[in-house]
Parts: C-alpha cells; sequence; structure tokens
C-alpha cells in the first residue's frame, strides 16, 4: 500500500467536515505538522492516530484506508474515480452481485483443489474475482448509505458484529 492513502481520505474528512489539521491534531494526539505530513503521503500514520481520525470523523472512506493502510492493501480499495451517488452505486452493486450469481453457476466449487482441472480452476478464480467485486460495491453503498443518512460507519458495523454473536457465527 502506497503511503498516502489514509493521508488523502483524512484530509478530504477534514474538508467535509470543515476542521483545520489543528483540529485533527487534538483529535489524534498529534501535532498539526504530523496530520500535514500524513495528508501529504510524506508520513505513515501510526495505528492510534488511524484509529482516533476513524473513530472521530466516523467516515468510511477513512475507515476502508485505515483497513487498506493495516492490512497491505487487503482489503475493499476505496474508488475515487467513479459516481458515488447511492443510486449509482446501488446499481453497480446490484449488477456486481448478478455477475457473482453468473459466475457462480460454472464454477465448479463442490469440487475440491485436487479435483479441478485448469478450465475448472479459471472459473473458480472468475467467481472469487467476481465476489471481490461485488464486495468492494457492496461496502461503496454502506458507505454511501451512512452518509445520506447520517448513520454512524462505526455503530453500524459494531451492531452487525453484535448480530453475528447472537447468531452464534463467531465468538
Amino acid at each position: 500500500m502506497a503511503i498516502g492513502q489514509f493521508g488523502l481520505a483524512l484530509e478530504q474528512a477534514l474538508k467535509r467536515s470543515g476542521d483545520t489539521r489543528e483540529k485533527a491534531g487534538l483529535i489524534v494526539h498529534a501535532d498539526a505538522s504530523l496530520v500535514g505530513k500524513i495528508a501529504k503521503g510524506t508520513r505513515k500514520p501510526s495505528h492510534p492516530v488511524m484509529k482516533a481520525a476513524a473513530e472521530h470523523y466516523d467516515d468510511g472512506q477513512l475507515f476502508l484506508a485505515a483497513a487498506a493502510e493495516v492490512t497491505g492493501g487487503a482489503f475493499a480499495p476505496w474508488l475515487d474515480n467513479v459516481d458515488l451517488h447511492r443510486a449509482s452505486v446501488l446499481l453497480k452493486s446490484l449488477e456486481e452481485i448478478q455477475e457473482v450469481r453468473d459466475a457462480s453457476g460454472i464454477a465448479p466449487i463442490s469440487k475440491t483443489n485436487e479435483q479441478i482441472n485448469e478450465t475448472e480452476r479459471q472459473q473458480i478464480k472468475l467467481l472469487l474475482m467476481e465476489t471481490v467485486e461485488a464486495i468492494t460495491a457492496l461496502t461503496h453503498l454502506a458507505a454511501a448509505i451512512c452518509k445520506e443518512y447520517s448513520f454512524s460507519w462505526l455503530s453500524t458495523w459494531k451492531e452487525h458484529r453484535a448480530e453475528l454473536k447472537l447468531k452464534n457465527y463467531m465468538k
């Protein structure tokens, strides 16, 4: 993950909120100079800085940037060159879900890795890639809904985790 994605997301969160780098520094317990370096991409943010900023601004883009930073990019990326209007994102999500459904109809996932040939492996890879694309689209849909209707990104995920625990899907 290139240094700067979190910084860009932080800078955009500051613009949306009207906060200065000085105020952000107070929020993340750092000075404005460090916030500026993170925003410019010349300094990698620490985990405490990312956590404090993401929780304070409660912004989907910021949470995704923090997750991408921590995982080295193994997370849904923030799409910054697409129409992120909630209706557009919904339509794209439905399209991506349909592509997962189509790919699942041909992928032989009932077979083990040892039982598949190269063609079947490529069909399974297509299903995997369509699934990741759908996850990205749906993640952006959740962010668009949270932003438009003033739902908390963090509270939404906490509520979801609580429901999963109630259903014994996780401990």
